[in-house]
């Protein structure tokens, strides 16, 4: 006897993501031989809780991309899922191909703004490549802004202030405490006084109201972030956004309602 399990022909899991949750899965049904198509808009799994050190440390980002196909082979297919097809129980690729499942995991999670999230349909080279460009806008940057202090706001400037401090940088964050919620007063102060210790400029309680016209992630000159509450304009060569993340559901709010 052994550990797998034994399975109706009929079995095909597709998962829908290959994040966290979707390799936890495929691990899973890995062990177990049951049949299963991961699908996942690039070709690599990104460790992103690290994608803050590699958008200032060059040669990091190679670390945090790991191939699919090197843990997966034939059971792993690069694509944006443009859809679900509840009735035909398929999948619906972005050039209408189509995978049909007898189950279906969606493991989509969150989406949300680089560096701190990479969703772009990509190879891991050109993923990597892209951390790369960032790590030489920072080290030319003299004045780097970071918008958002959650949890990858405060990272972010702690980052750029560690490994650069003679840099400027400027955190700006709309509530006055900092990182998450969950996290105990005690140790939202902590952080704050590890950030003014190392340097960084606290700009909190308030938000940048012209970040939609903003140049992200590349050195420009004299850059004007205009605050909502105060009239002081924060000028900076790049910023860096972190304003945190959202449900990625576009591939199944249709198919399930909202």
């Amino acid at each position: 006897m052994g550990s797998k399990l034994s399975v109706d022909k009929s079995v095909q899991v597709v998962i829908v993501g290959g994040g966290f949750a979707g390799i936890a899965a495929a691990y899973k049904l890995k062990s177990n031989g049951i049949p299963f198509i991961l699908v996942d808009i690039k070709d690599s799994f990104h460790h992103n809780v690290a994608a803050l050190r590699a958008s200032v440390e060059s040669g990091f980002a190679g670390k945090t991309f790991i191939s699919y196909k090197d843990s997966y082979q034939d059971s792993f297919i690069q694509g944006r899922v443009k859809g679900i097809n509840l009735q035909k129980q398929t999948v619906v690729l972005e050039h209408s191909e189509e995978i049909h499942f007898s189950h279906l995991i969606i493991a989509t999670g969150s989406d949300g703004p680089f560096p701190g999230k990479y969703n772009q349909a990509a190879t891991r080279d050109t993923a990597i490549q892209i951390y790369e460009d960032l790590v030489k806008e920072v080290q030319k940057a003299k004045h780097v802004v970071v918008v958002g202090g959650g949890s990858a706001g405060v990272e972010m400037a702690a980052e750029v202030k560690t490994e650069y401090p003679e840099k400027e940088v400027t955190l700006i964050h709309s509530k006055v405490p900092l990182a998450d919620v969950e996290l105990q007063p005690c140790v939202r102060r902590t952080i704050k006084e590890i950030l003014l210790k190392k340097g960084v400029k606290l700009v909190l309680g308030q938000r940048v109201s012209n970040l939609n016209e903003m140049t992200l992630n590349v050195v420009k000159e004299n850059m004007e972030l205009h605050l909502d509450k105060d009239p002081e304009v924060i000028t900076a060569d790049l910023i860096l956004c972190c304003t945190g993340i959202k449900i990625n559901s576009s591939c199944y709010i249709e198919a399930f309602g909202k």
